[in-house]
């Protein structure tokens, strides 16, 4: 998994790099003082990591992931401060660090952006409505379709969430709709399907599935309400 590090503070690159060396199979193959520099590096080369600062002159972080597009690797932001998380989630990115980074948090962060790096090679697929089977580089691992809790779109991915992991797929919600089991799944959202027989409440259209919030769009309450059955 390749990197490149985009930070306009030379001690904050510095120090991006030095977490970097400690991760296996994580290269920094470069780094840039600009949003700008780094645009046109991923228009000429194969980045799989941007980790990028959000703050800098000219062209912001936040800036720079809109107007990758196709182009855009995964990316995971570094910045002294908080009050862009919203934003920046908004944008599907990997995760969210706050500077100076402790080592674990980064190692967490990575293991994130590899998990996501890694669907690129995975697809799924449906056998007797009772299992699904994610293709993870070339080999296919079952997973019960009673243990998938919801699937949440990021991007060009779709998060498969279950109780013990997420698995990252690279398709899209639709895809994936059309391939799940109508009867248990049942889309409440424009970024979520939900297991029907795993929501613990709903309230002020939201549903809470083992702690996770997830949003109820009007467009598909009323359908909600006749697949639960609702009195």
């Amino acid at each position: 998994m390749n990197c490149l590090i985009v930070d306009d503070n030379k001690l904050a690159r510095t120090a991006m790099r030095q977490l970097a060396s400690h991760v296996e199979q994580l290269q920094v193959v470069g780094e840039c003082n600009s949003a700008m520099e780094a645009y046109n590096i991923l228009q000429k080369e194969k980045i799989d990591l941007l980790l990028l600062d959000i703050e800098m002159p000219g062209m912001s972080g936040l800036e720079l992931t809109r107007n990758l597009g196709k182009k855009r690797p995964v990316i995971i932001f570094t910045t002294v401060k908080k009050e862009y998380a919203v934003e920046a989630f908004e944008l599907n990115v990997a995760d969210y660090l706050i500077k100076p980074v402790p080592p674990a948090r980064f190692i967490q962060a990575i293991e994130k952006a590899r998990e996501i790096i890694d669907s690129n090679n995975r697809e799924l697929q449906v056998s007797d409505n009772e299992f699904v089977f994610i293709r993870d580089n070339g080999i296919l691992k079952r997973i019960r379709t009673e243990d998938i809790l919801f699937l949440e779109a990021m991007g060009d991915y779709v998060k498969l969430n279950t109780p013990q992991k997420f698995h990252a797929i690279h398709t899209t919600l639709k895809a994936l709709e059309e391939k799940l089991p109508a009867g248990k799944f049942m889309r409440v959202h424009r970024s979520y399907i939900v297991a029907l027989d795993k929501i613990e409440s709903i309230e002020d259209g939201t549903i809470i599935i083992q702690k996770n919030a997830i949003p109820v769009a009007d467009a598909y309450r009323s359908a909600l309400n006749n697949k639960l059955n609702l009195l």
